[in-house]
């Protein structure tokens, strides 16, 4: 239709302007079927074109949107970095002080430390003078007495610092009987003249009998070897006051039959328990 329309232009151009030429005719009507060849390729090209810019727009609506989804990514990367940057602040100023109070707790600690040493040194240096003293009280008691300690009247032991004078009832007391007698007395003297020295050590005075149990009319006085323990305790630790020993350093004791050393099935078992015995021990 179009190349119709171009010939009857053409047609009335040569018409108007009078007759022509076959070969001038020839050449227009080539130029003209060039011309419309030409337009043609034009309007290819443009469609062409016009294709390719709608598919760019496409592509730059699509990089739009992901570049949209990266600076978002980015903006919550960054975000994220930020949070992270900040907490690892807040746990490290967080580490930083606990290390700080650590460091001093550690400090006083090393220091308690070297004052619990220095005390325990102390502490040993007073034992060691301790055991040296109880030691040569020990002594001093086995050169006093050492005439009782041959008749098997007195025994003197010594251990970890606890120094026991075992005296037999029989030294000190009567049969039935808590008053000490005269003889007693003299052997109570040579183990004062040793205690009496001591200021540093509480004295217990432990009353013991045997399991022979008190009848007839000594029951009424003491019903139980209890009373009779405890009433020769006390008139030992009332002895060792009245001769200048601090009251303060004294204890009276009764165990009655409760702490034998030997068995109680036998006469010479039952002489051993029956004792007074004066302990040497720290004081409270």
């Amino acid at each position: 239709m179009q190349r119709s329309l171009t010939y009857i232009a053409m047609m009335l151009c040569l018409t108007l302007s009078g007759c022509v030429t076959s070969g001038t005719y020839e050449t227009k009507k080539l130029e003209a079927e060039a011309l419309e060849q030409s337009l043609q390729d034009e309007r290819g090209e443009y469609r062409k074109l016009l294709a390719e810019n709608g598919e760019l727009k496409s592509e730059v609506a699509r990089l739009t949107r992901e570049l949209a989804d990266i600076t978002a990514d980015r903006n919550a990367l960054s975000a994220d970095k930020k949070g992270l940057e900040q907490s690892l602040r807040s746990t490290s100023d967080a580490k930083n002080q606990k290390i700080g109070e650590l460091s001093q707790k550690l400090g006083e600690l090393e220091a308690e430390n070297r004052r619990l040493k220095e005390d325990v040194a102390q502490l040993q240096k007073l034992k060691e003078l301790e055991v040296q003293k109880t030691s040569k009280t020990y002594e001093d008691l086995l050169e006093q007495m050492k005439s009782e300690i041959s008749k098997g009247e007195v025994t003197i032991s010594e251990l970890k610092g606890k120094l026991t004078v075992n005296l037999v009832d029989s030294v000190l007391f009567d049969s039935g009987k808590a008053e000490v007698k005269p003889e007693g007395l003299i052997v109570l003297q040579k183990v004062i003249d040793i205690l009496k020295h001591i200021k540093d050590k509480a004295i217990r005075i432990e009353g013991h009998t045997d399991n022979v149990q008190i009848s007839g009319a000594l029951a009424r006085r003491y019903p139980t070897n209890w009373e009779l323990s405890s009433a020769r305790a006390i008139n030992v630790a009332r002895y060792l006051q009245q001769q200048g020993l601090d009251p303060a350093l004294l204890a009276a004791v009764a165990y009655g039959e409760y702490k034998p050393v030997a068995s109680n099935d036998t006469e010479e078992g039952r002489a051993e328990n029956r004792r007074i015995e004066i302990v040497l021990v720290s004081k409270e």
